[in-house]
C-alpha cells in the first residue's frame, strides 16, 4: 500500500485531540446562550417590520424548528463529541462532498455571526453616543457617497471590535469561556427584568389583539419575516463546536441544550409579544423600530415607566456585551469547524496547527476573522436609505441561508447514521421514534426529527425565493468551496469525489477515551462484539464504516 500524501491524515480522521477541555456544564450552556441567547437583541427590529403584527407568529414557527434542531443536535453532539459539529455528523454520515457542503454553509454562517452581532452590539453601544457627543447622532457620522450611506463610525467601530475577538481567541478559550459566563449570567437577569416590568406595568393585550388583526403583512412579507425569524435562534451548533473541549460531552451536552432550547423560546416569544403589545411614550403610537434596528430592546426599555430612565441604558450596555459574545462565539465556532474540516482533508491540513503557545486553533481564528472583516466593510458599502442601517439588513439577509442549509444536512445524517451506525451510544434520543428493521439491526426512525427536516426545507426555500443576497451569494460561496476543495484534492493526489475510506470504529472509541466516557465505550464495544457474534462481520465491515 502506497505511503498517505504529505499532509493527509489517519484513517480514523482524528490524530489525537490537542484541544483542551476546559468547558464546564456553565460554560457549555453560556456558549449555546452567547450564540443564540443574544439573538433577540438583533433580530426583535428587523422581524417586526417585516412580519408587523404577526411578528409572534413568525417567531414561534421560527422557534418551533428551533426546538427540533435542538434536539437533533443534542443527540448528535453527545454521541459524537468532536470539534466540527453539523459538520462531522454530515461527514460520517452521507460522506465527504455533503461534509464540505455543510461545513462551507456553516462556515458563511460563522462568518456572518462575527460581522453581524459585531454590528449590532455597537448600534447599542451607540446608543450612549449622544451623551459622549453632547447630543450628536450616529447619522451625524455619515458620509453620503452616490446611493451609499457610509456610518464611518459604526464601521470604525465594528472593525476595531472584530480584531479585539481575534485577540481574545487566538490567547484561549477558557478565557472566551469566562467571559461569556459573568456577561451571559448578566444578560438573563436582565432579560427577565424587562420582560417582567414590561408585561406589568405597560403592555395592552388589547393593542396585541389590534396589531394581530389591523396591521398584518402580505403573504410574501410574512414569509420574509418568517424566514428572517430562523437568524433569532441560530447558534445551537455552538454547544457542538465545542463538544472537543467540553468535559463530560455526553453528559453535559443534552441537558445545556434542551436547557438553551426552552429559556431563549421563552425569551423570544416574550419580546415578540411584548413589542407588539407598547406604546411609544412620545408618539402615543405602536413602537416603530425603524431607525433601530441596531438597539431593538433598549427601545422597548425606554418606553417601561418607572424604571425606563435606568432601564433604557442599562439595556443598552447590556446587549452591547451580550451581542458582542454572541460575536465571539461566531469566531470560536468558524475556527473549530475549519479545524474539523482539515483534519478530514476537506480543507488543507494548514488550518488544524494549534498554537503550541495557547493550544487554540490561531491560523483559522485569524483567516475566518479576516473573512468577516471583509464582510463587514462590504455591508457598509452597500447602498440603503438615510437612518437606516443598510449594514444589518444585508448581513441578516445573508445570515440564514448557512444556517438552514446545514441544518438540512444535520438532519438527513441524522436519519442516516441511525440505519448505518446502530452501535455507537446515544446518552440522549430525540424523543418520538418507529422501530424499523435495517439490515438485520433494529433501528430508531425519529419522527420529530423528520418534521424538523420538513420545517428547515420549508424556511430554506423561503429563503432562496425572498432573500435577494442570500440566493445569490450563499449558493456561491458552496460552489467556490467545491471548487477549492476539488484544487486541494487534486494536488494531494487524492479522489476529488470520492469518501475517502476512515476508521470510524477507532475515532469512536479514541473520542470516547479522551473525553472519559467510560460508559459509553464500554456501551460501544459490548455492541460491537455481539453484532460480530451473530454475523462474523470483521470491524472494518461493520455499518457506518467506511
Amino acid at each position: 500500500m502506497p505511503p498517505p500524501p504529505e499532509g493527509h491524515h489517519p484513517v480514523e480522521g482524528i490524530s489525537g485531540s490537542e484541544l483542551r477541555r476546559d468547558v464546564s456544564v456553565w460554560g457549555s450552556y453560556m456558549w449555546g446562550y452567547a450564540a443564540v441567547g443574544a439573538d433577540i437583541y438583533t433580530a426583535l427590529g428587523i422581524i417586526t417590520l417585516a412580519a408587523l403584527g404577526l411578528a409572534p407568529l413568525a417567531f414561534l414557527a421560527a422557534g418551533i424548528v428551533f426546538a427540533l434542531v435542538g434536539l437533533c443536535y443534542a443527540e448528535l453532539a453527545s454521541a459524537y463529541p468532536l470539534a466540527g459539529g453539523g459538520q462531522y455528523f454530515t461527514l460520517r454520515g452521507l460522506g465527504d462532498l455533503s461534509g464540505l457542503v455543510a461545513g462551507a454553509a456553516l462556515v458563511l454562517d460563522y462568518t456572518i455571526d462575527i460581522s453581524l452581532f459585531t454590528v449590532v452590539a455597537f448600534g447599542y453601544f451607540n446608543y450612549f453616543l449622544p451623551w459622549i457627543t453632547f447630543g450628536r447622532h450616529i447619522t451625524d457620522f455619515t458620509v453620503t457617497l452616490g446611493p451609499i450611506h457610509l456610518a464611518w463610525l459604526w464601521l470604525v467601530e465594528s472593525v476595531a471590535g472584530i480584531v479585539i475577538l481575534i485577540w481574545l481567541n487566538v490567547r484561549g478559550i477558557k478565557v472566551s469561556t469566562n467571559f461569556n459566563e459573568i456577561i451571559g449570567t448578566i444578560a438573563i437577569a436582565a432579560q427577565t427584568i424587562i420582560v417582567l416590568a414590561g408585561f406589568v406595568l405597560v403592555w395592552d393585550p388589547g393593542l396585541v389583539a389590534h396589531q394581530i388583526l389591523f396591521h398584518q403583512p402580505s403573504l410574501s412579507e410574512f414569509a420574509f419575516g418568517s424566514s428572517l425569524a430562523i437568524i433569532a435562534f441560530v447558534g445551537l451548533e455552538t454547544i457542538s463546536q465545542v463538544a472537543q473541549e467540553t468535559r463530560r460531552p455526553a453528559t453535559i451536552i443534552p441537558r445545556t441544550s434542551i436547557g438553551l432550547v426552552i429559556s431563549v423560546l421563552l425569551f423570544a416569544m416574550a419580546f415578540s409579544l411584548l413589542a407588539i403589545g407598547m406604546l411609544d411614550e412620545h408618539t402615543g403610537k405602536p413602537l416603530d423600530f425603524h431607525g433601530h434596528e441596531g438597539d431593538p430592546v433598549a427601545l422597548i426599555a425606554q418606553n417601561i415607566p418607572i424604571i425606563g430612565v435606568v432601564a433604557a441604558p442599562l439595556t443598552a450596555l447590556i446587549g452591547f456585551l451580550i451581542v458582542f459574545i454572541s460575536a465571539n462565539s461566531g469566531v470560536v465556532s468558524s475556527s473549530r469547524l475549519s479545524y474539523s474540516m482539515s483534519q478530514f482533508d476537506l480543507l488543507p491540513a494548514w488550518f488544524s496547527k494549534v498554537s503550541k503557545r495557547f493550544a487554540t486553533p490561531s491560523r483559522a481564528v485569524v483567516v475566518f476573522g479576516g473573512v468577516a472583516l471583509l464582510q463587514t466593510i462590504f455591508a457598509f458599502f452597500t447602498p440603503g436609505q438615510p437612518g437606516k442601517s443598510a449594514a444589518i439588513d444585508v448581513l441578516a439577509d445573508l445570515y440564514a441561508f448557512g444556517a438552514t442549509t446545514g441544518y438540512l444536512l444535520v438532519f438527513i445524517s441524522l436519519f442516516v447514521l441511525r440505519m448505518r451506525d446502530p452501535f455507537t451510544p446515544r446518552p440522549y434520543k430525540m424523543p418520538i421514534n418507529i422501530r424499523i428493521t435495517y439490515k438485520g439491526n433494529q433501528v430508531w426512525f425519529p419522527v420529530l426529527g423528520f418534521l424538523g427536516f420538513l420545517g428547515v426545507l420549508f424556511f430554506l426555500i423561503m429563503v432562496l425565493l425572498t432573500h435577494q443576497y442570500a440566493r445569490i451569494i450563499g449558493p456561491l460561496w458552496v460552489i467556490a468551496a467545491v471548487v477549492l476543495f476539488i484544487l486541494y484534492r487534486r494536488k494531494q493526489g487524492l479522489p476529488m469525489f470520492k469518501t475517502l475510506p476512515r476508521d470510524w470504529e477507532t475515532a469512536t472509541k479514541k473520542v470516547l477515551l479522551e473525553a472519559e466516557e467510560f460508559k459509553s465505550l464500554e456501551e460501544y464495544e459490548a455492541a460491537l462484539n455481539e453484532h460480530r457474534a451473530r454475523t462474523g462481520e470483521p470491524g472494518t465491515n461493520l455499518p457506518g464504516t467506511r
